[in-house]
């Protein structure tokens, strides 16, 4: 986290960032995995201590609620086409480059970029549809879900 701190010091111009947290979010994965890139060798005992103390954090309730919320995205993942589903588990989830992705699957980079946006929409569309239905606020983020 205080890389992240450090690199957003370093920034001269901060105007361009229109989503704070989500720009954060991104940095510290980037910085994650080029961190993990780099390791060759990783020791077991910090990964257990770390994974000690996130347990004390672990509730029932949290847990219940974790489940819950990966059945709802487990079921909006299953709306997609299997194309759009990958596209979007390898762009978002283990995040690749869209390059990658198209030499991967055979198709051409601006393919990987309409399913990856057009995935995105349509999870957040069911998502925020099930949040409603649930009587549950919808969280916009300030963020707009264009509709086709």
């Amino acid at each position: 986290m205080q890389e992240c701190y450090c690199r957003l010091t370093q920034l001269h111009d901060l105007s361009h960032i229109t989503a704070p947290r989500a720009y954060l979010f991104i940095m510290a994965r980037n910085i994650v995995r080029r961190q993990r890139e780099r390791a060759r060798v990783v020791r077991i005992d910090p990964l257990a201590a770390t994974m000690e103390a996130e347990a004390d954090f672990l509730t029932p309730e949290r847990v219940a609620q974790a489940r819950q919320e990966l059945g709802r995205v487990q079921a909006a993942l299953a709306t997609l086409s299997d194309r759009a589903r990958s596209i979007f588990i390898m762009r978002r989830i283990e995040g690749q480059s869209q390059k990658a992705i198209a030499q991967a699957l055979g198709i051409s980079e601006t393919i990987v970029e309409n399913e990856a946006s057009r995935g995105l929409r349509t999870l957040l569309r069911h998502m925020t549809q099930a949040d409603a239905e649930q009587g549950q606020p919808v969280a916009t983020g300030g963020a707009h879900v264009r509709q086709r």
